[in-house]
């Protein structure tokens, strides 16, 4: 059997974080960012979905184990974000706003090397039960 198939890791993860930009003056930033520009953050509870794609391995029925993934997930994304503020604590947002997308483009970065290259990778994070982002598209 060749056929591609998907297998989907769900994590969870609780972060602070302020969208703001600092070329921008202050009244610009909360016209643009409203209450997600607070000067004392804000916090969501992220859903994060990793999602690989690829043939299924005849001699185990995996595409990848998924203990191997979700310690992958564990080890270099939840305990990088976790109960962490983003704009101080998390090296990858010193000079990158925080938003869903590039939240979503970060953990593609960091996991994209961990994954054999035969398997593509997805990203789906959602920051609310109704606004999430999904890299690449």
């Amino acid at each position: 059997m060749n056929f591609k198939t998907a297998i989907v890791r769900r994590e969870h993860f609780n972060s602070a974080h302020r969208l703001h930009n600092p070329m921008w003056p202050d009244e610009k930033n909360f016209a643009v960012f409203g209450k997600c520009n607070n000067p004392n953050y804000h916090g969501h509870n992220y859903e994060l979905e990793v999602k690989i794609i690829g043939i299924v391995n005849e001699d185990t029925g995996y595409i990848i184990d998924t203990k191997y993934l979700s310690d992958l997930i564990k080890e270099h994304v939840l305990h990088k974000f976790d109960h962490k503020n983003l704009n101080l604590d998390v090296e990858d947002f010193k000079n990158l706003n925080p938003t869903a997308e590039n939240i979503a483009i970060v953990i593609y970065n960091i996991l994209r090397p961990l994954i054999e290259e035969n398997y593509e990778l997805k990203i789906k994070l959602y920051e609310t039960r109704r606004n999430f982002v999904e890299y690449p598209y």
